[in-house]
């Protein structure tokens, strides 16, 4: 992330907000932070890194370019070699056929399994991939959790609560994705 870009969020922070600082809000020290939560790093030690990949891209770290650190991860590509569709993207095109659906149940299931820590799971924040002849869906961004959460997540039922209600939460996103939107998401959120 551009310094300036963490300038300019900065200024838009509410007061109170502002005193938290600067390096909260850039995204690619949030990502790494992301990549080392302790579920990660354990099933990794565990030698259950196919596992942690399953439903993520590769991540390589961070990599020096012209313009300062960079974080860097695989290109997940579609079977003609252009990017991977969206889930956003698949649900306009295609709805909530039997297909994503159990591709959004496999993701579902590897978070409660791993335990691994995400935001809200956004559809414009997954895409989808053809592996071992099916639909996958990857997590591309929105991985980690705020702060609290994230200290709070040494609390096996508490991660166990917080990744039960991000997954509560999408397919609610879902059901707004494919409605006719008569409501704002965040507005629908709360009916």
């Amino acid at each position: 992330m551009r310094p300036e870009n963490i300038e300019a969020r900065h200024q838009r922070q509410q007061p109170l907000k502002k005193l938290l600082g600067k390096s909260r809000l850039n995204d690619n020290k949030q990502e790494l932070r992301a990549h080392q939560q302790s579920a990660i790093v354990s099933l990794i030690k565990q030698g259950h890194e196919s596992t942690v990949w399953s439903h993520l891209p590769r991540f390589y770290g961070e990599t020096p370019t012209s313009l300062g650190a960079a974080n860097e991860s695989e290109l997940l590509l579609d079977d003609h070699g252009d990017p991977a569709q969206t889930l956003e993207r698949y649900l306009q095109q295609y709805g909530f056929d039997a297909s994503i659906k159990a591709a959004v149940e496999r993701l579902c299931h590897w978070l409660q399994e791993t335990g691994i820590l995400t935001r809200n799971l956004l559809p414009h924040n997954l895409v989808i991939i053809e592996r071992d002849s099916q639909q996958e869906i990857l997590l591309v961004d929105g991985l980690g959790a705020p702060t609290v959460p994230r200290l709070l997540s040494a609390l096996p039922a508490w991660r166990k609560r917080y990744i039960t209600r991000r997954v509560r939460r999408f397919y609610k996103r879902i059901d707004w994705e494919l409605s006719d939107r008569e409501y704002s998401w965040e507005v629908s959120q709360r009916l």
